[in-house]
């Protein structure tokens, strides 16, 4: 049996993740905002569903919370960056606190955890990180720059610490889902105001049909969390991990477009070697 940790367990893909980590045995600490939610979530499986309360924002107590798990809970065989939220915005209109709380919630607070669980896993030899980025961490879109920016920078992560921790025998996968059915597009997803009117043409009918698509997406959440256990159990997970036919759409969409575009321009790239 397994002891997880897993930030954001109040709703959506944590919450579904924690459910089926539980299903099978395993002690899940998850991560919440408020007492309420707590002591609901030390109800689901009493002795190995128990509750912290964490702000991944706050460096101090993800170190803290990672302490205490080692030492009462037991060793964290596997953790699941899931906190963060979406952030609706076009690059100009964006403020800049907005984008840093961004990166400070979707990037730093999932690096945060790395850095204080990675001790622990790199001396036993053993551990698995899941850090779940988005379909956005690949490819990108008109009013969704930062959110995407966000991801692809903890892709980057991810995929960096694979290689670096895979000779202690910690394994790092990225999971990029496309729309699943949470509340990710609905009170979970932050919009700036609107200032530009040049934008609208562009950006408007985007975020109008993302919300109508909110409770309505193909993905879904138990499906998701069953594939996720799936690779924990795997001796050769993989580094990246695309969830959903929209996001298999997207990402063999978005290799085409990359490949022709380096075709495009590959002789001025090669230009610019020293001749021999």
């Amino acid at each position: 049996m397994k002891t997880w940790l897993i930030t954001g367990t109040s709703t959506g893909l944590g919450r579904a993740l924690a459910l089926a980590a539980l299903k099978q045995g395993d002690t899940v600490v998850g991560t919440l905002r408020n007492e309420a939610q707590r002591a609901e979530f030390d109800a689901l499986a009493p002795g190995r569903s128990r509750g912290v309360l964490l702000d991944v924002t706050r460096e101090a107590d993800i170190r803290r919370v990672v302490d205490e798990v080692e030492a009462k809970v037991g060793p964290i065989d596997v953790l699941v960056n899931n906190a963060g939220y979406g952030f609706e915005s076009t690059i100009e209109e964006a403020d800049m606190a907005d984008i840093r709380h961004q990166f400070e919630v979707n990037v730093f607070g999932a690096l945060g955890l790395i850095k204080a669980v990675l001790p622990h896993m790199r001396g036993r030899r053993s551990g698995r990180i899941i850090n779940i980025t988005s379909i956005g961490g690949m490819t990108t879109g008109p009013g969704m720059g930062i959110y995407c920016a966000s991801k692809f920078a903890l892709e980057a992560i991810s995929e960096s610490l694979g290689k670096e921790a895979a000779g202690f025998g910690v394994k790092s996968t990225a999971v990029e889902p496309g729309a699943f059915r949470t509340d990710w597009a609905g009170r979970s997803l932050k919009r700036s105001a609107r200032s530009i009117a040049e934008y609208a043409a562009v950006c408007e009918p985007i975020s109008e049909a993302r919300s109508k698509r909110s409770g309505h997406q193909r993905g879904d959440p138990a499906k998701a969390a069953a594939a996720i256990l799936q690779i924990v159990a795997s001796d050769d997970p993989p580094a990246h991990l695309l969830l959903g036919s929209d996001a298999l759409r997207r990402g063999r969409a978005r290799l085409e477009e990359l490949g022709t575009e380096f075709e495009r321009w590959v002789s001025l790239t090669q230009s610019t070697d020293f001749d021999e």
